[in-house]
């Protein structure tokens, strides 16, 4: 037998942590000395004690952790929670680090408040394009609502553009539409790519987009979930200029190399003298 201590050092848990388990029944000593009361456990133990901090670890509060070690969970048992645990960890950290990303351009945007040039914006008509498009709803315009929904409907779109023998003659076109009352702030996201092909139905569309008589136009640089500074760089310049947006701008994709950070998109806003 090991004493508290010995057993502790095996274990790699400390001994007041073993008084803890004790105490609240989740791993008593093999043996109590009735005259001294010091406590004496068996290698056997161990196997316990290893599941013990395995399921702690994975979050699990001391009574669930009773239950399921009670129940004699396996090995492979364990090793499902650990898979679901990661997989949950995994989604937490790429929430956390997506948050990161919008402080960052929320600062950003922050810094540049009466800085950021303006006169890279240009008033121009956009011609009507014809595009092939899939749709979806997105929670929120913010792009930790949009990035979600616009990046698998792109993949999607392509591989039906694919299946269909049609190869788009031109950028992928991104755009956004309010739902209607009672949509709670969600939105309608059209992810879109410039095709010569007949007008369809069926699994897209194949649609003409109507031209924008007047568009006040600026270009991002950067990926699109850093695009709020010059999207509200646009919006000032718009401002200033004594004019009024009269929808959310499109978002035209120049250059999209595999280095999102060398990403060229072009926002064109549609506007109307105030």
């Amino acid at each position: 037998m090991f004493t508290i201590g010995d057993f502790a050092r095996h274990g790699r848990v400390s001994v007041r942590m073993l008084r803890h388990y004790d105490a609240t029944g989740l791993l008593r000593p093999a043996h109590v000395d009735p005259a001294s009361g010091y406590r004496h456990y068996t290698a056997a133990q161990l196997a316990r004690l290893n599941r013990i901090i395995a399921l702690k670890d994975l979050g699990f509060t001391l009574q669930q952790v009773r239950d399921i070690v009670d129940e004699k969970v396996g090995v492979e048992e364990l090793r499902g929670m650990l898979r679901l645990r990661r997989a949950e960890l995994e989604t937490a950290m790429a929430a956390a680090e997506a948050r990161l990303v919008q402080v960052e351009v929320r600062l950003r945007a922050i810094e540049s408040e009466g800085h950021m040039p303006t006169n890279d914006v240009v008033i121009r008509s956009v011609p009507s394009v014809r595009v092939a498009e899939l749709t979806a709803t997105a929670a929120s315009l913010e792009p930790e609502g949009i990035g979600p929904v616009i990046g698998p409907l792109y993949d999607e779109l392509f591989r039906c553009l694919d299946s269909a023998g049609i190869t788009p003659t031109g950028p992928g076109v991104a755009y956004y539409e309010d739902v209607p009352e009672g949509g709670d702030g969600r939105i309608g996201v059209h992810a879109a790519v410039q095709v010569s092909a007949p007008l369809q139905d069926g699994a897209f569309r194949i649609v003409d987009l109507p031209p924008l008589d007047q568009a006040a136009t600026i270009v991002h640089r950067g990926p699109m979930d850093t695009v709020l500074p010059t999207l509200q760089a646009l919006a000032r310049w718009i401002d200033a200029n004594g004019y009024r947006a009269t929808g959310h701008p499109r978002e035209v994709n120049l250059e999209c190399p595999e280095d999102r950070d060398d990403w060229v998109t072009e926002l064109q806003a549609p506007v109307v003298r105030a």
